[in-house]
C-alpha cells in the first residue's frame, strides 16, 4: 500500500538565497529512485525552477536547467532520467492525459512537476509535494511532505 505524502511527516527548511535553495534540492535528490514523483506547488518566482536545478544536480545531470512552461515537459540524463513538467499552460486533468504526460510519472526516471495544483488527480497517491512560500522577509519557507531526510 502506498503511503500518501500528508500522512508522513512534515519536513519544513528555509532557504535564503537561491543558492540554498539548490542545496536544498540536492540534498532532496540524494534520497530520489527511480519513478520518484515530485508535486511542485509555489507562486511565480518563488523558486520551484531554482529547487529542481538543484535536483538536477543532485542527479548528476550538467545540462542548463530551464523553465518548460512552453515546451510542458523536458528530459534530462543523468544518474536517473529528470522529467520537468510544467503544468502552468494546462487547463485540466484531460489536457495532461492527452499529452501523454501520464506514461511518464511514476514509471521512468524522476519526473518532476511545477504547478501541480493544476494536475492533482492524476499524480500517485505516493508522490513527494514540495511547497515553496515567499516570506515577508523574501526567504522561501520549503515545506516537503513524504520525504524523509535530516534537515
Amino acid at each position: 500500500m502506498s503511503r500518501k505524502p500528508q500522512e508522513d511527516s512534515l519536513i519544513e527548511l528555509v532557504s535564503a538565497s537561491w543558492q540554498q535553495t539548490m542545496d536544498i534540492g540536492e540534498r532532496i535528490a540524494a534520497q530520489l529512485k527511480q519513478g520518484s514523483v515530485i508535486a511542485m506547488q509555489g507562486c511565480l518566482g518563488s523558486g520551484k525552477t531554482c529547487m529542481v536545478k538543484g535536483i538536477a544536480r543532485g542527479l548528476c545531470i550538467t545540462e542548463t536547467i530551464t523553465s518548460p512552461t512552453y515546451t510542458i515537459v523536458c528530459e534530462y540524463q543523468g544518474s536517473l532520467e529528470l522529467y520537468h513538467i510544467d503544468a502552468y499552460r494546462l487547463t485540466c486533468e484531460e489536457d495532461f492525459d492527452q499529452l501523454g504526460l501520464d506514461e511518464i510519472i511514476g514509471i521512468r526516471g524522476v519526473t518532476i512537476i511545477e504547478w501541480s495544483e493544476r494536475i492533482i488527480k492524476s499524480l500517485p497517491e505516493d508522490s513527494i509535494k514540495i511547497n515553496i512560500e515567499i516570506a515577508k522577509d523574501h526567504t522561501r519557507l520549503i515545506r516537503i511532505y513524504g520525504l524523509e531526510f535530516a534537515s
